[in-house]
């Protein structure tokens, strides 16, 4: 990866700031969560003090994405079902998806574009799920938001970001290529600045850093997020500026078993599972238009 200069660091520092913030209940959420000894009571009744939060979680948790046994009435009710953490990200994402901006200069399809990333998000929770060493929940909310860079580009770097998608979709070459070629660096750059900004955790940040790099391969959540990324794009769930799919590297393949490719994940995953992920998609893009 090139040097990024001092000029483009700065636009890009500038256009991080410029990102609408998260609800201030999200973020009291986020500043409690830091603390390891912080109470689940007060957790719960700061996302209860927000009744439109709370009617998105527990409208996201009795869908039947979660299948769920009965059904969630409260957000104490949901944690004692599916845990403080779960629910925790489920405000994260829903507070990400709101801030999103529905319209920019550079014509990026950010429908299309959320589509993409909560297919990977779940497909990342999913992969979690089934070989451990990562919370799925955490890999749900580094899937989530793996491309947020482009929304970055798309609203406040429009003309080049455009530029990027156009050498993209006529040439045959990579958005993330296309990125460099047009900006001077790529989504994942200015994706973990995001994520830095918002105090993530590392290891969230890591995987947004390196879901185009080998380097992913160092964590479980970041192999997870590659996989998934690129098990998005092969079935065409959503599109957000490429719809190129790669083979996984050996690296990220073998926390996934000997001799695993991308088919052979896609065909373990199985087609009901993926068929699940693809209408748990599409219901969430649609929380804010309800």
């Amino acid at each position: 990866m090139s040097e990024i200069s001092e000029e483009l660091s700065k636009k890009l520092g500038e256009a991080v700031e410029r990102m609408p913030a998260f609800p201030k209940s999200v973020q009291k959420i986020l500043e409690l969560t830091r603390d390891l000894n912080c109470s689940p009571k007060l957790l719960v009744q700061v996302i209860e003090n927000d009744p439109v939060i709370t009617m998105k979680i527990l409208r996201v948790l009795n869908s039947a994405y979660y299948r769920l046994p009965s059904k969630i009435t409260s957000i104490n009710h949901s944690v004692v079902f599916l845990g403080l953490n779960t629910v925790k990200n489920i405000a994260l994402s829903i507070a990400a998806i709101g801030i999103m901006p529905k319209k920019n200069a550079a014509g990026f399809d950010v429908g299309q574009y959320l589509l993409h990333s909560l297919s990977t998000a779940a497909i990342a929770k999913h992969l979690a799920g089934k070989i451990g060493g990562a919370d799925p929940m955490d890999c749900y909310v580094a899937g989530l938001l793996h491309d947020f860079g482009k929304v970055v580009f798309a609203q406040f770097m429009p003309e080049q970001f455009k530029v990027a998608l156009e050498k993209s979709k006529t040439g045959d070459i990579s958005l993330f290529s296309a990125e460099h070629a047009a900006i001077g660096t790529d989504h994942t750059v200015v994706g973990s600045m995001l994520a830095e900004k918002w105090e993530f955790p590392e290891l969230l940040i890591d995987s947004i850093r390196n879901h185009h790099s080998e380097k992913a391969s160092d964590s479980v959540m970041g192999s997870c997020v590659y996989a998934a990324n690129q098990i998005s794009k092969k079935m065409g769930f959503g599109f957000a500026g490429d719809s190129r799919s790669e083979d996984l590297p050996p690296s990220v393949a073998k926390h996934f078993g000997i001799n695993v490719n991308l088919e052979t994940l896609i065909a373990s995953i199985g087609d009901d599972e993926l068929a699940r992920v693809l209408e748990h998609a599409k219901q969430f893009s649609q929380m804010d238009a309800s």
